[in-house]
């Protein structure tokens, strides 16, 4: 089958790849000539594990191509999916541009039937706003499948090689046969194929996206009231989550979710509700409690430390929002970084995927380390914001060698219980459990002063 995929970010990519892999013929599209030459020649634009061997087998083979000519890629295509970006405008809701330019080209040049895969994530209703923007254009007939993706980033191909499901949100039954037939190679032990209407289907990635926010939003406001309540949130955690209906997925404390999906989508479907007139008070409340505890290792840090960081050196390990991506959007330790700058600290970083982002968004601002411990170097405190394998198991004797008093490691992760750290003097403040054995702290989000 011929295969148009519009976008080459990680949806694009890994779906442009992952259906040549299937013996498809893929032409991946993208109006940024730059990142198509890049491809073209090997170079992968994102970091993404199993992404460049997956993609170089297929360009091998002849099954996957890479084009910046848009109109001339779609005629031709029995499938087109859009995998182009919807990022958050000023008011939370998403933006719709880039969707709405690819449909003006579909409509204006398809030649024969043809099937519109909508796989971006678009607020409910797009689908009927598509369908509607192409028939203006043309007479062919086509059809607008919603087929939502989740995949996450740092285990996105074999997200889509072994999907937890399919969703498929359409009433044609012709355009449903075709793209089940699409994703079978990818349902070997068991079909999990799940057909509904457009709107349902829309609705379906913010809800799951939103509902494991709460999740996180929920066992990081635990871990604060632990905190005050001198609890310790990973024996609540064990405790709770023993219970089936509850599980321990999704259900770790830290300093907060951030990304490419999580953040704006949360903010998409409270605009959403706004919109239909219901507004959602819990979903609200995640956004909050999540901005609230991107906040919280600065506060450590000027608990521990003292107000004036100005004179301080302060290691950060871990810039990415997750490990295994070098994606940086939201990420929490981007609220620390401009805490800390703004205070006119020092502060050294380090990242075994993202240095390269950071340093294009912070430019000399921030002193870059090659080498995870030469970021601890001179540094009053060390701040491990991203849980890579790599920080799991530091060097007691080394880290006390490198930092200065009072040598705090702020385990924004919850790495280091248990770790030997505290034997060679290091003072470990994580997550739910330090800090705060009595009482509340003016100085810490959440806390009477707050």
């Amino acid at each position: 089958m011929k295969i148009c995929v519009v976008g080459t970010g990680y949806v694009g990519l890994v779906a442009g790849a992952g259906f040549a892999s299937t013996g498809n013929e893929v032409v991946c599209c993208d109006v940024d000539e730059t990142k198509i030459v890049a491809l073209r020649s090997g170079r992968i634009p994102i970091f993404e594990p199993g992404l460049a061997e997956l993609v170089e087998d297929n360009v091998r083979h002849g099954r996957l191509v890479f084009s910046s000519d848009v109109r001339a890629c779609i005629p031709g295509s029995r499938v087109v999916i859009l995998a182009v970006g919807t990022p958050m405008s000023a008011d939370g809701r998403a933006d719709l541009g880039a969707v709405l330019d690819v449909v003006q080209t579909i409509g204006e040049v398809i030649t024969e039937y043809t099937i519109v895969v909508l796989k971006s994530t678009v607020p409910v209703g797009t689908n009927e706003r598509v369908t509607r923007a192409i028939l203006k254009l043309t007479t062919v007939p086509f059809s607008v499948v919603s087929n939502p993706e989740f995949l996450k980033e740092g285990d996105a191909v074999s997200d889509f090689m072994k999907p937890d499901r399919v969703i498929l949100g359409t009433g044609d039954d012709r355009a449903f046969e075709v793209m089940r037939k699409l994703y079978l190679p990818f349902q070997r032990r068991s079909e999990r194929i799940l057909r509904m209407d457009p709107r349902s289907a829309e609705l379906t990635k913010y809800v799951s996206n939103a509902y494991l926010a709460t999740r996180i939003s929920f066992i990081n406001e635990v871990a604060v009231l632990c905190e005050h309540l001198g609890c310790d949130v990973t024996m609540v955690r064990h405790g709770a989550g023993a219970d089936s209906r509850i599980g321990t997925h999704f259900f770790y404390p830290g300093v907060g979710y951030g990304g490419s999906c999580f953040p704006k989508d949360v903010k998409a479907l409270m605009a959403t509700a706004d919109d239909s007139g219901f507004p959602l008070e819990i979903i609200s409340a995640v956004d909050r409690v999540n901005t609230r505890q991107k906040q919280i290792p600065y506060a450590k840090l000027r608990r521990a430390l003292g107000e004036n960081l100005s004179d301080r050196t302060i290691g950060v390990w871990g810039l990415a929002f997750k490990p295994r991506t070098d994606d940086i959007r939201e990420a929490p330790a981007q609220s620390l970084l401009r805490s800390l700058l703004e205070d006119g600290a020092t502060v050294r970083v380090h990242d075994p995927a993202a240095m390269d982002n950071v340093r294009r968004e912070y430019g000399e601002g921030l002193v870059y380390c090659s080498d995870a411990y030469e970021a601890a170097r001179g540094a009053s405190a060390l701040c491990v914001m991203t849980e890579w394998q790599e920080y799991r198991t530091p060097d007691p004797d080394r880290l006390a060698d490198l930092l200065r008093p009072p040598r705090v490691i702020v385990d924004g992760r919850n790495l280091y219980r248990d770790s030997g750290l505290e034997e060679r003097g290091l003072t470990v403040l994580g997550i739910g459990y330090s800090l705060f054995p009595a009482g509340a702290d003016s100085r810490m989000p959440g806390g009477s002063g707050a």
